[in-house]
């Protein structure tokens, strides 16, 4: 047997419309309670992702200035060790001048290079500390490291364990979703989604309630409400922008009004 076409989206009636919007409504709160489920740990997962490869680039960056500074506190001890050597040959050849200008020349070239291994047992010192410093850093780094890895795979764990339980309820929802979807003319379907988006509670449409908005909960006049009865066209909250329906087409018993008279 042959499936019967499907009807196109423009040549559905108004009630037929709304009816369809509802059901696309009910659908995607029920996926927008599985991620209220999820909380906020999908974030959170995503954070700590974030805190552990950026503690981890911060250690391999410390690692390389230390390196730097040990390079430089080898070069620096080279400098010395030239220093010296200069200083020995200059008073040997103290020992052999032939005047006092030549004697003072090399006392101050003596002087110099004694100055000179003062500064670079200075600069060996402050390189010295300075390693010292960055390696304290990296250890705290690692203990952190290590802290937020321990942190990120529980709850890699934690998110994990709510997505396999609540994956196939979503993909489900999903695709009936996707397929509602196709039945409703596109233009309709794009103002629902706007007015969705900018609803706090994700409502884009909603229906009466005790002669109020189901969204916002400001009242609505009984002339329009009886155009909402009618289904002969779309209605939107004047407050909040939400369609509306009635009750008996959201498949909800319409409340019964008590009339109060004033004696």
């Amino acid at each position: 047997m042959a499936k019967e076409a499907k009807k196109d989206p423009s040549e559905l009636s108004v009630e037929e419309k709304l009816k369809a919007l509802y059901q696309l409504q009910t659908m995607l709160s029920e996926i927008d309670k599985i991620k209220t489920l999820r909380g906020e740990l999908p974030l959170e997962v995503q954070d700590l992702k974030d805190e552990v490869e950026g503690l981890g680039t911060r250690i391999e960056n410390i690692k390389t200035d230390i390196e730097e500074l040990k390079a430089n506190v080898a070069a620096k001890k080279v400098e010395i060790e030239t220093a010296k050597a200069s200083i020995e040959k200059y008073k040997d050849q103290q020992d052999n001048v032939r005047n006092n200008r030549e004697y003072d020349v090399l006392t101050k070239e003596i002087e110099f290079q004694s100055l000179e291994v003062e500064l670079c047992e200075k600069r060996i010192r402050e390189y010295t500390a300075s390693i010292k410093t960055k390696e304290e850093e990296i250890t705290k780094s690692e203990v952190a490291l290590e802290e937020r890895k321990k942190d990120l795979e529980v709850k890699k764990n934690e998110l994990e364990e709510i997505v396999s339980e609540t994956k196939q309820e979503e993909e489900k929802l999903r695709d009936k979703a996707k397929n509602l979807e196709t039945a409703i003319e596109p233009r309709l379907l794009q103002a629902f989604k706007r007015i969705r988006k900018n609803s706090r509670n994700g409502l884009g449409i909603t229906y009466v309630q005790r002669g109020a908005c189901g969204g916002c909960f400001n009242k609505i006049p009984p002339q329009r409400q009886m155009d909402i009865r009618m289904r002969k066209k779309i209605i939107v909250c004047e407050y909040c922008g939400r369609i509306m329906i009635d009750p008996e087409l959201a498949g909800v018993a319409p409340e019964r009004q008590l009339d109060t008279k004033i004696k």
